[in-house]
Formats: structure tokens, C-alpha cells, sequence
């Protein structure tokens, strides 16, 4: 029987979410966004002014926050309108004006900042201890943080100016692999039928148990990267460069410093990461040795670290059924944390299932009004998708806590904090699931969790680190006066290719190109919070579980935090403390746990 994918008019209204907690319906949204510019004047009308007096910043501010968080709602509800059916004209066109209104509330909003860190920074920080200003307290603590790398309005002016030219080489970088070279990667033959290689069937391909496939695919896959290389080679440095370039001209120490400052994370953090996965390759190592021998090869190739090592457990899961695993794997988090989560999987939070012109994938977000929704495309035959309702569970139940005890102002929690209260959420569902199957005897679900479970922990703990040191040796050499060429890219890329996989891996040539082909590195330093984040949750899975009311207590605590805490911070709050290796050894602890549990069946 075939199965087809509904059309959005015809998907079950009880499985799409409620957008009626934001807007009762498209006509409140219309008069919303009709009511913004206003909203805006009532803002720009204290240009020149917010240093006049205390009670004229605080009019300024709290008209500030009015008209942002108008203006979230409006761009959040079209967003979300627009995500779900991107086939929909009408949903496009209201997006596309929620976006115009966005950047129009930037443009009119952009005196702000700069007046503000203008003002005497004792008398800014005094206003903002009296009790009126206790909802812009943090807001203001935070913005004067940045006041010492802030320039001159001239020179802030300059700056902003090539802001857009600045994404240029990410841009560049996206049209050329993902447009132009996506047409040209060729084809692969899969059972006697040629099928086409692009971006996207890389990743099918990479997960196709005929080792032929894969490896005509890898080698097609780079050998057009390589054919670009010196083009690549030219963007990357040349986003490393702006990157120094902001750097230097604001003053900071070195790019790192840059980029870790706004959230006040130590730069020991990032070196203490690399440092202790260093010291924990030998797992990583034994891993890709258990692979060799799982799947039964004389020479592990760089192509054979992808597919699965166990081929996935028929399951049949409804979506009712997984919101129940989810119940019962989190209970440790009490009955009023489950409930909430799960009757909002039931209930208006989550669109469910895939529909024509739906985007793929799943996330989580949220605003300070209304439900934190969460998109999933759930497929009740694939167990994974257990797991991904149960981390997007975990991001919208930090929103939810964050929005209940945050003004808005400093509600919103950073990308270092994001990914801790998802994952752990995964944590406590693999656990639950691998009670279950060893309590029933079922030998392959356990090896599939197993397995499962150490490619998620490699991903994103050990890969991420090697990325980020990547990084880091990459922006040092420039910083050090030594231009990055694509000879002195790939080089430094291969040796981090050889440390980290380790004896038993066999490189091509031209195996070092992936080097040049992710993404995230024209997001510079952002990969280590992935690998510090699964490390924080980890470590807070395993002192909630094994602890009492305390440790609970304090991990809601973290998820109230919101942003009114830096993020180093309210971890410590929670309970882990990233300024300490000590995490990032416990995730290792976990991984080569796994590893070894893994070994016994393999």
C-alpha cells in the first residue's frame, strides 16, 4: 500500500499546532503588524534624549520593549505559518512582510546601543539599581558589557556599514557549493539504477550499507571539491580575515577572545575542551576498531565511518505512544515538568507530522507570548524520531520555564546554554529505552541503542572538537601574520584527521577536502557549544538521576534562568561547572562506557 503526503488544507487539525496562543486569527496578525510603525515612532522619539534623565530612559525602554516584542510576535506567528507550508503564497507573502518590518524596526532602532554606551557609565549603571528599572536591569548590565570594545559612533558607523559585504564569503561559499557545484557532482549507481549526487543524497549515500555505493560517492563527492579548492580555499580565508579584521579593530586579544567574550565564557573552556579529548582519543580509537571488525572489512576507509553499524530495529511507534516513553523516561523531573510537556505534545505545541511544502527536520521556538512550539515531521517507523520529540521537548520546556520567570527583556538564553536541556532529555529517553530492551531480552534493540547512541555522542562531542580546534589553529596562523593557502589548510586538516580517527583509518588524498567543505566554519567558534553542551547535559543527567530534590531543583533552576545570568553561570547554578574539565571527562567516561558495552556484542 503506498502512502501518500497530505496537502496542509488536509492535514487533522488536532496534528498541526495552535497558532491561536500568539493571534486569535490573520486578522489580529494584520492589525499587529499595521500597529508596528507606530509603535516604532513612540521609540525613535527619544533619540537624542535617553540620557537626559532617569525617567526618560525608563519611558524610552519600556516603549522599546513594547514594540519588540510586537514586533516578535507578528515575525514569529508568520514564521511559523510560513515553515509549515512553504508552498502557501499567502504565508509567504505575510513572512516576507514580517521580515520587511523587521528590518525596518532595526534600521529605526539602531540609535539605541550606541547613545546608550555613550552615557557615564556609573550614572547608567545607578539608574539601572533603582526598583523601577529591575525588568532592564540585566538588558543594561549586559549591553555595558560590551563598552569596552564599543568605538566611536563614527567608527561603530563604519563597521555596520560593511556588515552585509562582511557575509560575503559565507554567501559565496553557499551559492557555489550548494548551487553551482550541486548540479555538477554526477551520479551513483544503487542497485542498477543511477541516482544523483548532490549536498543532500551525500549523506543517503554515506549511510548505504553497499560499500560501493559509498565509496563512488565519496570519491565523486571530493574529487569536485578538490576541483575547487583553490576557489574554497580563497573563502574561508577570507571570512578568517574579516574575522581578524573585526578583531583587531575593536581591540580584542585575538578572534577567540572575540567571540567568547559577549557571553563571558573563558577562553579555558575552549582549550580545556581540546585538551581533554586529546587525552581521550584512545576510545575514539577502540570505536573505530569495533567499526573495522562490525563491518567485517580488512581496511576501515574514511567512507565507512557513516554508515550505521547496526542496521535499524523494525519498530512501530505512534506518535501517542512516544509522547508516553517521553512521560516516563523524564519522571525523574516530577509529575508537574511531564505533564505540562506531554499535554502540550497533545495539545497545540507540536505540528506533527509531514505535510506537503513542510520544511523538514524538527526544532523547537518559542516567544515570550504563547506556546513554545515545536516542528516535527514524526514517522512512527523510525525510532529516532522518538528521540527528537523528546529533544525538542526539552529546548520548548526551557523556553517555557525561561518565559515564566524572565522579564522580557532578558529571557532568552544563549546557543552555549540551547543545546543542555535538549540533550538531556535524549539522555534520560536512551536510558529508559535500554532498561526496557534489557529487562525483555531484546539483544538487537540494545545494540541498535548502543550504536545509536555512540555515533550521537562521537557527532557531537568528539567531531565538534575537532572542528573547533580546526578553527582555532586556522584563526591563530593568521593572527600570526601566516596566510592561509589551500596547501596550509589541508595540511593542517589531515593531521587532525589522522589524530583523531586514529591508526586503523585509511585516507585518500584527498580526504583532507572535508576540511573545506562545513558550513558552520563560516559561523566561526560556534561548534564547541555543541560539544560543551552535550557535555553539561550528560554530566546534569547523570547528578539528577542519581541525586534527590536538590539536584532537581537546581537543574530548574538553570532552565529558569533564562537570560538573566550568563551562561557559565547558570550552569553552575544547575549544578556543572564548564569552567572545570571535569565535564567533558565525564562525557568521555559515558562515551567510552558505551563503547565497551558495544565491544560485548560486536
Amino acid at each position: 500500500m503506498s502512502k501518500t503526503i497530505p496537502s496542509r488544507k488536509d492535514v487533522n487539525p488536532k496534528n498541526k499546532w495552535d497558532l491561536s496562543s500568539i493571534f486569535k486569527d490573520l486578522n489580529e496578525w494584520e492589525a499587529a503588524l499595521k500597529e508596528l510603525p507606530e509603535l516604532n515612532k513612540k521609540v525613535t522619539v527619544f533619540k537624542g534624549q535617553l540620557s537626559k534623565d532617569s525617567k526618560t530612559l525608563l519611558e524610552a525602554l519600556k516603549a522599546y520593549e513594547q514594540a519588540l516584542l510586537s514586533m516578535e510576535c507578528v515575525y514569529h506567528y508568520a514564521a511559523l505559518e510560513h515553515e509549515a507550508d512553504e508552498d502557501d503564497s499567502t504565508a509567504t507573502d505575510r513572512y516576507g512582510r514580517a521580515m520587511m518590518a523587521y528590518t525596518q524596526q532595526q534600521t529605526d532602532f539602531s540609535f539605541i546601543d550606541p547613545e546608550l554606551l555613550a552615557m557615564d557609565e556609573a550614572v547608567l549603571s545607578e539608574w539601572s539599581r533603582q526598583p523601577e528599572f529591575a525588568d532592564y536591569k540585566i538588558f543594561l548590565q549586559k549591553l555595558l558589557h560590551f563598552k569596552k570594545y564599543t568605538l566611536s559612533e563614527k567608527e561603530e558607523r563604519i563597521l555596520s556599514l560593511q556588515g552585509q559585504p562582511a557575509q560575503t564569503a559565507e554567501t559565496a561559499f553557499s551559492v557555489l557549493t550548494n548551487v553551482d557545484m550541486n548540479k555538477t557532482f554526477g551520479m551513483v549507481n544503487v542497485n542498477d539504477e543511477e541516482q544523483q549526487l548532490t549536498e543532500t543524497t551525500w549523506g543517503v549515500f554515506m549511510h548505504n550499507h553497499n560499500r560501493k555505493v559509498r565509496e563512488e560517492a565519496y570519491k565523486k563527492f571530493y574529487a569536485k571539491y578538490e576541483e575547487h579548492q583553490n576557489t574554497i580555499a580563497a573563502l574561508y580565508a577570507g571570512n578568517v580575515n574579516q574575522d581578524v579584521f573585526t578583531m583587531r579593530a575593536r581591540g580584542y586579544d585575538s578572534s577567540l577572545h572575540s567571540a567568547l567574550y559577549g557571553n563571558k565564557v573563558p577562553l579555558t573552556v575552549y582549550h580545556n575542551l581540546i585538551d581533554c579529548i586529546h587525552k581521550n582519543l584512545d576510545t575514539l580509537h577502540k570505536y573505530y576498531s569495533i567499526r573495522k571488525r562490525a563491518l567485517g572489512l580488512d581496511e576501515l576507509r574514511h567512507w565507512d565511518v557513516y554508515v550505521p553499524l547496526v542496521k535499524s530495529v523494525q519498530t512501530k511507534t505512534t506518535y501517542e505512544e512516544s509522547v508516553e516513553i517521553c512521560r516516563n523516561a523524564l519522571s525523574v523531573l516530577g509529575k508537574d515538568y511531564t505533564d505540562r510537556l506531554c499535554n502540550g505534545l497533545l495539545n497545540g505545541w507540536a505540528d506533527r507530522y509531514e505535510n506537503i511544502g513542510k520544511r523538514s527536520g524538527a526544532f523547537s521556538s518559542g516567544c515570550y507570548k504563547g506556546y513554545p512550539y515545536i516542528l516535527l515531521n514524526y514517522n512512527e517507523e523510525n525510532i529516532r524520531d522518538v528521540f527528537t520529540m523528546a529533544h525538542e521537548g526539552g529546548h520548548s520546556m526551557h523556553s517555557w520555564f525561561s518565559v515564566h520567570n524572565n522579564p522580557f527583556m532578558c529571557y532568552d538564553y544563549t546557543i552555549f546554554e540551547a543545546e543542555v536541556a535538549s540533550t538531556f532529555n535524549e539522555e534520560l529517553v536512551f536510558e529508559y529505552l535500554l532498561r526496557q530492551a534489557t529487562e525483555r531480552g531484546d539483544k538487537d534493540m540494545e545494540k541498535y541503542l548502543l550504536a545509536m547512541r555512540a555515533d550521537d555522542i562521537l557527532a557531537t562531542l568528539y567531531r565538534q572538537t575537532m572542528f573547533a580546534e580546526f578553527e582555532l589553529k586556522a584563526h591563530e596562523l593568521v593572527e600570526g601574520g601566516t596566510p592561509l593557502t589551500p596547501e596550509l589548510l589541508r595540511k593542517i586538516y589531515r593531521e587532525l584527521l589522522e589524530l583523531y580517527f586514529g591508526p586503523e583509518m585509511h585516507f585518500e588524498e584527498n580526504s583532507d577536502m572535508e576540511g573545506l567543505r562545513i558550513p558552520h566554519f563560516y559561523s566561526s567558534f560556534y561548534v564547541y557549544k555543541y560539544a560543551t553542551g552535550i557535555s553539561a547535559a550528560l554530566a546534569l543527567a547523570k547528578r539528577v538521576t542519581e541525586g534527590g530534590d536538590k539536584e532537581r531543583e537546581d537543574y530548574f533552576n538553570f532552565l529558569k534562568s533564562g537570560g538573566s545570568r550568563y551562561p557559565i553561570e547558570s550552569l553552575k547554578v544547575a549544578g556543572v561547572d564548564m569552567e572545570q574539565v571535569t565535564p567533558v571527562q565525564a562525557a568521555c567516561d559515558t562515551f567510552r562506557k558505551i563503547v565497551e558495552e558495544l565491544d560485548k556484542f560486536i
